[in-house]
């Protein structure tokens, strides 16, 4: 109760600053901040997005060059104090009090943070990527087989990495909401230091920098992915590929998210991650079996080991050469997925209330991680089988058109009985993952930037929901409309500039979230110990009152 007066309060000084007309209820600072970073951007990139594009270079290769030690260490150093928490006694701490339950079921859980943490990423590169790998063949987990090596390279990009610093962000949220009493917000994070500044022009700043982060990641998210769809109906329908064509289904599916955004978590967002993962398996268990089944399972169990067993090496392996491979891939990723945190850690903190902080770390930390691991070995495996069968055909698709080499890998697959209609089959069942990946990144997506844009607000109007969800989708259209894929690049490169204040952000956190944990775990066991020891008395109060009687 007293928790609950707190959050009360806390919210009221954030949320007595809202524009509160029109139907909507956002804080007017962090909204029009946010709202004139992204029309500056879209204006610079109208009107010059060659120099655009030169300038978010310049930057990014500062940013990687200069700071490609940060990223790799911060991102490691994640990891280790997520497995610290979680394994230590504090992993006994329950987020939102000691008697808190968890909103959703596991399987709706684990569906909601996979659909949002990287579906469409997941579905554009698990054919691509460990075939550039093999090609390339990195610095990192060097093996005398390049197949191992280029499916365990990739699986460290895709594996405990972006987890751990989703899995971080998503607790320090998650806590200091529903544990410490302060608003769902980016903001809140830094009571610890900021204090009451929080609630002023320093936490707008923090929020700002969250909902353009998260409104420009989800654009290129989105760009891309709508790519691979146009790539799936021209070959399933020979359906141009072209931008106005990828303008139209961004206008479509972007109306699909808006519905499941006025639906809310439970009705919309919790629905289609759940049908998601069912078809992820169902996809997934096809190309096993109608692929390399025995080439896919020793190459998934190979890579596996290579990967466990050089994770320490390569994690902390930091280029001293010319070589611009870490920069282009390992440090690129890191970037990405530390921009990227904002929204799917405010996502998953939103939907994670009741769990145990062990229950937390090692279920966003492992299941999503293995999960994914399965999947590129799949894919990936696949991809490398064909690719060696068809003297590098399949590459040569990577390198010429990426969105189609999914498609691609199917049309190679050697189907014994009804090729046609299975590989028809396979590629609607590709092309609607997409599609599904793409609705829920948006509506998760919108419901986030209106969470963060509110103040924290976890029932803020439907008019406020449908204006973010429409604005997610604008973005990418007129990025496309713009430019096509090189003004994306050029979004894709700003979004990674902006992981270097995060990383340093992400660091600081880490630090305030122990210490405060540490803290809330005596509270907590002094409940449990005070509640344990009310229970023993009353026990020996009934048998004292069972031996009176008999």
């Amino acid at each position: 109760m007293k928790n609950k007066q707190k959050q009360t309060i806390m919210e009221e000084k954030l949320h007595s600053r809202n524009f509160k007309r029109w139907g909507l209820d956002m804080n007017p600072v962090v909204s029009l901040g946010a709202g004139i970073i992204v029309l500056l951007f879209s204006a610079f990139a109208f009107f010059n997005l060659e120099q655009a594009n030169k300038i978010f270079e310049l930057v990014n290769s500062v940013i990687v060059t200069n700071f490609d030690w940060l990223f790799i260490l911060s991102s490691s150093l994640f990891i280790g104090i997520c497995l610290y928490l979680a394994f230590s006694r504090l992993g006994s701490v329950r987020i939102g009090g000691v008697k808190a339950e968890p909103e959703f079921s596991n399987f709706a859980w684990y569906s909601m943070l996979i659909s949002a943490g990287m579906g469409i990423g997941l579905m554009f590169w698990a054919v691509g990527e460990p075939l550039y790998h093999e090609e390339l063949m990195p610095p990192i987990f060097t093996d005398a087989n390049g197949v191992n090596q280029a499916l365990a390279t990739t699986f460290f990009h895709w594996g405990f990495h972006p987890w751990g610093i989703y899995a971080l962000i998503s607790l320090a949220l998650a806590f200091f909401a529903y544990n410490k009493g302060l608003p769902l917000s980016l903001r809140s994070v830094f009571y610890p230091i900021l204090k009451e500044k929080i609630f002023g022009l320093w936490g707008d700043l923090i929020d700002i920098l969250a909902v353009v982060a998260c409104l420009f990641g989800l654009a290129t998210s989105l760009g891309l992915g709508v790519q691979q769809i146009n790539s799936g109906l021209n070959y399933l329908f020979g359906l141009n590929i072209s931008v106005m064509i990828q303008v139209l289904l961004i206008a479509l599916i972007t109306a699909i998210a808006t519905l499941s955004v006025i639906s809310g978590i439970d009705k919309g967002v919790k629905f289609l991650s759940k049908i998601n993962i069912k078809m992820v398996l169902v996809f997934m268990l096809a190309i096993l079996t109608l692929g390399p089944t025995l080439f896919i399972l020793k190459t998934f169990s190979n890579s596996l080991g290579l990967y466990l067993n050089d994770f320490l090496k390569s994690s902390f392996f930091i280029s001293l050469s010319e070589s611009s491979w870490q920069g282009d891939w390992s440090v690129f990723y890191l970037a990405w997925w530390i921009s990227w945190s904002p929204f799917v850690g405010m996502f998953i903190a939103r939907i994670s209330k009741g769990r145990t902080i062990k229950e937390f770390v090692t279920a966003i930390l492992f299941v999503p991680s293995l999960l994914s691991f399965i999947w590129l070995s799949v894919f990936g495996g696949t991809a490398i089988y064909i690719n060696q069968l068809f003297n590098g055909h399949l590459f040569a698709t990577v390198e010429n058109n990426l969105p189609v080499a999914l498609f691609e890998l199917i049309q190679y697959l050697d189907i014994a009985l009804l090729q046609g209609v299975i590989r028809i089959v396979l590629s609607v069942l590709g092309t609607l993952l997409v599609i599904s990946f793409f609705v829920t990144s948006s509506d998760s997506g919108s419901l986030v930037v209106d969470n963060i844009t509110s103040g924290g607000k976890l029932d803020s109007p439907v008019p406020q929901r449908v204006f973010w969800a429409c604005m997610e989708g604008l973005i990418a259209i007129v990025l496309l409309l713009i430019g096509g894929e090189e003004a994306l690049s050029a979004l894709q490169t700003a979004v990674i500039s902006t992981g270097l204040p995060f990383a340093i952000i992400l660091t600081l956190m880490a630090i305030l979230l122990v210490g405060s944990i540490r803290k809330t775990y005596k509270k907590q066991k002094d409940i449990k110990d005070n509640d344990h020891f009310e229970k023993m008395i009353e026990t020996f109060d009934v048998q004292l009152d069972e031996d009176a009687v008999s």
